[in-house]
């Protein structure tokens, strides 16, 4: 019982006392017309690991959007500056998405809806200012491992605005 209360108390006190981030995908909700918020903590003053969520709010008829309706991207970063504004880093990612794609067979058109996860990587530089501010600028790409039905790539872009504390 000692063991575990020690362990407990370890893990919250690490947690506690690291680095964190809240963003938001600035870029996504104002040309692509969705909303992806992330949380990062800091593991490190070289790595950090977090977790976004992507939500897509335009139609499935539109032209210019995602392919993925939803996606959780749990990500590992490895930032190979240390200098206190502005950071370079490399980006490792998994991303659990779900979407709808069309379809044509001999029946007629239909959507064949999917989900999926891809393994990819990213690079990307991060700005922070003394006061709590984060801009991060990112790009990479991922390839769906599992499903026929879903698109062979997605991407991992974004123009990030958030808050360390």
């Amino acid at each position: 019982m000692k063991k575990i209360i020690l362990v407990l108390g370890l893990l919250i006190s690490s947690l506690t006392y690291s680095q964190q981030e809240i963003k938001l995908d600035f870029a996504d909700a104002v040309v692509m017309k969705s909303l992806e918020f992330s949380y990062e903590s800091y593991i490190s003053e070289e790595s950090s690991a977090g977790v976004s969520i992507f939500f897509n709010l335009a139609k499935q008829d539109s032209n210019f959007r995602y392919n993925e309706n939803t996606m959780i991207t749990p990500y590992y970063r490895h930032y190979f500056t240390t200098n206190q504004q502005w950071n370079f880093f490399g980006e490792g990612f998994l991303g659990i998405n779900s979407g709808k794609k069309e379809s044509v067979e001999d029946s007629g058109d239909f959507d064949l809806k999917y989900t999926d996860g891809a393994l990819g990587v990213a690079v990307g530089t991060k700005y922070i200012a003394s006061g709590g501010l984060t801009l991060d600028l990112y790009g990479g790409i991922g390839r769906n491992l599992f499903g026929t039905d879903s698109p062979t790539i997605v991407p991992r872009l974004g123009l990030n605005i958030g808050y360390r504390f």
